[in-house]
């Protein structure tokens, strides 16, 4: 194992900023350390910190991972080129000037994955911007973003701007709504290797270093679960509050308390705003008055109850939500019964929040 073939390998991984040229064709492969056992790399960045640091270096490591025998350690690095004066390395550092004209931040989150909690989160920026508010959602999902999608910008690629001595990335507008994911930085299908200290740092990136301008609600779709991403970003994002979304089973109630009791906790102690209980009843299409419990009945309602938060809406199974998340429209958009049930979880949400 040759320098050169670590070279090769690394010219999997493109600059999406850079006309799409690949870090090494960049010169951003500052040094090679190889050993018997292990391989160390070290990306070279200017001292303008790059929006996309954090993703080029998962990138770099998940393509040593591919490539390597399963018995190499990996690293990859990120230094700063022609280091600054130690009164100047606090530009490097991620602040919150981006949020200063974002009125409220809501984070979306379950403790159990599958409970629709994107699709959630999707429809609810949508009919938000539908009642008139300045919208904006960041994709927080980093190994499972969804947000292109279900919003049909797959493929796109936000651009970068320069304001002063900090690079801002430009979020993706359509729908009225700003999105942004790490997604429009990765290739269809491409695996995020990332640590969880890795993600951490990503996920600050989707969020502080964005030009969102002016917003009435800021969403943030969390990942499901309760780890260590998600106390990073009540750490680190001025997060008002919380949606709680579950599904009536008591399987998702059982994991959804757990994330209830996250947010509680002394150590995170962010206000709930309230629950949705996502895919609440079966409605055949053809027969749009009947209702089928296929997951059980007031789930939502007695969790609700159980934990003193409100009950901010029932969501409804059918199946014009699920086609419509997979061609990029959200369901939000249209007139039915399903994108009304969103519109009145909207208008719940601003309700309580301008009170």
């Amino acid at each position: 194992m040759k320098e050169k073939d670590i070279l090769e390998f690394l010219k999997e991984v493109r600059h999406p900023a850079k006309d799409d040229r690949d870090i090494v064709e960049l010169g951003m492969v500052s040094a090679i350390d190889i050993t018997d056992s292990s391989v160390c790399v070290t990306l070279g960045f200017p001292k303008r910190r790059d929006p996309l640091t954090e993703y080029l270096v998962g990138a770099a490591r998940a393509a040593l991972i591919r490539n390597l025998p399963d018995n190499i350690q990996t690293e990859v690095k990120a230094i700063v080129v022609e280091e600054a004066a130690p009164s100047k390395k606090k530009g490097l550092e991620l602040g919150t000037a981006q949020l200063d004209n974002v009125k409220h931040i809501i984070g979306i989150a379950s403790g159990k994955g599958g409970v629709g909690k994107s699709t959630v989160a999707v429809n609810l920026a949508c009919a938000l911007a539908r009642l008139g508010y300045k919208v904006g959602l960041a994709d927080a999902d980093v190994y499972g973003p969804s947000v292109p999608t279900m919003t049909d910008t797959e493929g796109m690629q936000p651009a970068a701007v320069q304001e002063g001595t900090q690079e801002l990335i430009v979020p993706m507008e359509k729908y009225g709504v700003k999105w942004m994911s790490i997604g429009y930085f990765a290739d269809r299908g491409q695996a995020l290797i990332w640590r969880g200290p890795m993600a951490c740092n990503a996920l600050k990136q989707m969020i502080l270093q964005v030009k969102w301008g002016e917003l009435d609600f800021l969403l943030i779709d969390m990942p499901p679960g309760t780890g260590d991403i998600h106390i990073s970003l009540v750490q680190e994002i001025p997060m008002e509050c919380a949606i709680i979304v579950t599904t009536p089973q008591n399987v998702a109630l059982c994991d959804v308390e757990k994330g209830v009791n996250m947010f509680r906790n002394k150590n995170v102690n962010r206000r709930i705003l309230g629950l949705v209980e996502n895919m609440a009843w079966f409605t055949p299409a053809e027969h749009p008055q009947e209702k089928y419990y296929i997951f059980g009945k007031d789930g939502g309602k007695r969790m609700a109850e159980n934990t003193g938060i409100d009950l901010l809406a029932s969501i409804p199974l059918v199946q014009s939500i699920r086609e419509s998340g997979d061609n990029g429209a959200p369901a939000a958009l249209g007139t039915g019964p399903d994108s009304q049930a969103f519109i009145s979880l909207a208008a719940a949400v601003a309700d309580k929040l301008n009170k």
